[in-house]
């Protein structure tokens, strides 16, 4: 891109120059990615009258499992397929620039969590390690790395060694974070009697068709009983996506200055609610793709707060049952 390095996009300090920016980069996809360019030409006639982010379309998140959403004629360096189930497409991202996609989640982490390098971080996520190709284990990879710490690992099925690991690293007043996908954290607690008050427990992907779902604020109740904590984290990321929101132990999750989210009316996709609080789907904003496509239109239910902050509530009806942790309220 001529007029915008790739790194400016974690400089952004201003909604001024997130709104400049966004639109550099909508255009800038416009011209490069052949299948945006084709949807956005079926709603726009002229592209240059794009002045604000709400006249921007978002490209509905199936498109990853039928097309290549590419913005450059460089060679992918990697290819993210979503985890789902065996019954179900995969989405699949081109990665062009991995660099692009480090810095994006571990200044994110850095953000909302802390150094890597000050913490222990131990990974139990079976079904992503069986799949493979995962942005999650990637990421997961690279923070363990920068641990540094002997235990900073993945577990696949060990859960005894994980729970002595744990009960060793909480004796010795040790800042840990363990990472699990949803189900295999129910089966742990389910088997081992825990009492880890500052442990941090970071749940994701939801129980991939292994248990029963459960609203996530059962699950988080369950957990915290079971790890005797105060509060469970989340991230919400997904294979589309090349940066995370998080939340700080509550339902509602904050993105990182590069990542914005817009509600769409359910019923008018093109329509984003002006109104703060109400319940519609999500689009998602996020600049780090900016080799792929930035603008994405889930099919996650939610709400955004005048503070912009979210809450995911569930999901739409015949969507798929995704790798990120979303459980539908009834």
């Amino acid at each position: 891109m001529e007029t915008l390095n790739p790194l400016h996009i974690f400089t952004i300090s201003t909604p001024e120059t997130f709104r400049q920016t966004t639109i550099k980069v909508f255009r800038f996809q416009y011209a490069h990615c052949d299948i945006y360019r084709q949807y956005v030409d079926a709603f726009l006639h002229d592209i240059d009258s794009v002045k604000s982010i709400e006249q921007i379309p978002f490209l509905p998140i199936e498109f990853f499992k039928t097309h290549r959403v590419v913005s450059s004629l460089k060679q992918e360096e990697v290819v993210f397929v979503s985890s789902g189930t065996s019954t179900m497409p995969t989405s699949r991202h081109y990665v062009v620039d991995l660099g692009l996609y480090e810095e994006s989640f571990l200044r994110a982490f850095r953000l909302f969590v802390g150094n890597p390098e000050d913490f222990a971080i131990l990974s139990l996520l079976p079904s992503y390690m069986e799949r493979g190709n995962s942005s999650l284990l990637y990421m997961m990879q690279r923070l363990m790395q920068l641990s540094k710490h002997p235990f900073s690992k993945f577990y696949l099925h060990h859960t005894g060694e994980l729970v002595d690991n744990l009960q060793s690293l909480a004796a010795e007043k040790h800042k840990t974070i363990l990472w699990g996908v949803s189900y295999a954290l129910l089966d742990m607690v389910e088997k081992h009697c825990l009492h880890l008050p500052d442990l941090i427990v970071f749940e994701t992907g939801g129980m991939k068709g292994r248990r029963e779902e459960l609203l996530r604020e059962a699950l988080h109740q369950r957990l915290k009983e079971g790890f005797g904590i105060q509060a469970i984290y989340s991230e919400y990321g997904m294979t589309e996506l090349l940066s995370q929101a998080y939340t700080c132990g509550h339902a509602r999750f904050y993105c990182p200055p590069w990542m914005q989210i817009r509600i769409r009316d359910i019923y008018n996709p093109l329509h984003i609610l002006s109104t703060y609080g109400k319940n519609g789907a999500i689009n998602v904003i996020d600049l780090a793709n900016l080799y792929s496509c930035s603008f994405i239109a889930t099919s996650d239910i939610g709400k955004l707060y005048a503070d912009h902050s979210f809450e995911v509530l569930g999901r739409m009806d015949h969507s798929d049952v995704r790798g990120c942790n979303l459980l539908v309220h009834e």
